[in-house]
């Protein structure tokens, strides 16, 4: 009798286990496919293969490891934070929630407050029910000891209108399944707040979208009437470049010149590329890039490490753009020359991929407010954010991906001046957010520091 019911039991659970079983392959196979193209989204090489490659080989997720040891530390110039007790960078917290990729904004009211955003982590699991994503937002104090900036409240998914797209094709088809905005950028322009994310595109596969940010945290902007006039891009409002686009669009960033008229800057790498944009409904003009590309071209070959494998390497912006003026805020005879010697200051990054695990170096360019923009100075050695690790039995540092930089102080937006202090924000190993606050003479203060396109 125990035998015939044992043999009915697995006729019943036989195929129930079978299906189980290819249900978990089926699912583990999407899985990774979806973060392998995921990845590939944020510019990140897809997950390795169970076992990795000889030494002397290389495949399309990177060399096995670095060719050389570890530079020493004198390639890079150290910055340090004003703040902390120690110096180093100060973790980012948004409550229990894991984010990376931070952006910090001086609350337009509060005293010692700021709002914050950044990337909600995904994991296998979010990944495989669908390409979800969210930007969370909350405000923000230092702890007492200067350590730690964290949310003094529950972090909130920002209400970004996800986009419908669908022209994904080939193999970034999957990505129509895509749901919510990518790498949000936070920044102030001359006259208020915005944020540049990546969404499904009307255009192309994958696009980069503006909106006032004000919209998507209006209780921190509240009575504030003086701003209630402008209306440009309260909506989320698809960027255009001129041609040629590219089925995935990121890390635009906008710039504002000496009339206060707006650019959308697309690349930097091989060539730059940006052009005058149409503040109410997105379009663009020309490639204004043209003009001055044989002079910025050498110029950022003189300062930027030469790439001689795209396979392994590349260069590609980073953050938002902030006017600087060369001197001093007290340093009245500096004023009286403003206009010549005020330029836009963004941050680039020469990106490395070795031993499954990227690296990332900062460096600051500054170009001209007037027209032709062109390339004014590169940094002459690229960033170290103290507490920043370094490996060298595994050639490897730790992997800082600057995403952000903003005036520390309330009531500052797009202009400053070397002794204004400024944050950087940055995303630690895709996993925890972390910032520095130094003074953006830090930077650029000294032609020590950064190297002139001319002379």
């Amino acid at each position: 009798m125990l035998v015939k019911d044992f043999r009915r039991l697995v006729l019943i659970l036989g195929p129930v286990v079978v299906l189980s079983i290819l249900s978990i392959g089926l699912w583990q196979a999407k899985s990774e496919y979806l973060l392998g193209q995921y990845n590939q989204l944020r510019g990140k090489p897809s997950s390795p293969p169970p076992e990795p490659a000889k030494p002397e080989q290389k495949n399309n997720l990177g060399s096995i490891e670095r060719p050389n040891p570890l530079p020493p530390p004198s390639k890079w110039k150290e910055i340090f934070s004003l703040t902390t007790p120690n110096k180093t960078f100060f973790e980012i917290r948004f409550g229990d929630v894991p984010v990376f990729n931070p952006n910090i904004l001086p609350h337009p009211t509060e005293d010692d407050t700021w709002i914050i955003m950044g990337q909600k982590w995904v994991s296998h699991e979010d990944i495989a029910l669908g390409l979800i994503a969210y930007e969370m937002g909350c405000k923000a104090r230092f702890t007492v000891n200067g350590e730690e900036l964290k949310c003094i409240e529950d972090p909130e998914p920002l209400p970004i209108k996800p986009t419908t797209g669908g022209l994904c094709e080939g193999r970034w088809e999957v990505l129509n399944l895509n749901v919510g905005p990518h790498d949000a950028r936070a920044f102030y322009g001359p006259n208020k707040p915005y944020t540049i994310y990546g969404s499904n595109s009307n255009l192309v596969c994958f696009g980069q979208w503006i909106q006032d940010f004000r919209e998507l945290v209006p209780s921190a902007w509240k009575g504030i009437s003086s701003e209630k006039e402008d209306t440009t891009f309260r909506h989320g409002t698809e960027l255009r470049r001129p041609p040629p686009s590219h089925p995935i669009e990121k890390n635009y960033f906008v710039f504002w010149d000496n009339k206060n008229h707006m650019h959308a800057h697309y690349d930097i790498f091989p060539d730059r590329s940006f052009a005058r944009l149409n503040e109410k409904d997105g379009a663009v003009g020309p490639n204004l890039a043209l003009t001055t590309a044989k002079h910025d071209n050498k110029c950022l070959e003189k300062y930027l490490p030469f790439v001689s494998d795209l396979e392994f390497e590349s260069i590609h912006q980073a953050t938002n753009s902030l006017k600087l003026t060369l001197c001093n805020r007290s340093d009245r005879s500096c004023r009286l020359r403003e206009e010549e010697n005020t330029f836009i200051m963004t941050i680039v990054q020469h990106k490395s991929f070795y031993s499954f695990h990227s690296e990332y170096e900062p460096y600051v360019i500054l170009f001209r407010q007037t027209a032709p923009y062109e390339v004014f100075a590169v940094s002459k050695k690229p960033l170290w954010i103290s507490g920043r690790g370094r490996q060298e039995e595994k050639k490897r540092t730790d992997m800082l991906y600057v995403t952000s930089m903003g005036w520390k102080e309330k009531g500052m937006r797009y202009h400053g001046f070397l002794d204004d202090v400024l944050f950087l924000g940055f995303g630690v190993e895709d996993k925890r957010a972390g910032g520095i606050d130094v003074l953006a003479g830090d930077l650029v203060g000294s032609t020590d520091i950064i190297g002139l396109c001319e002379g």
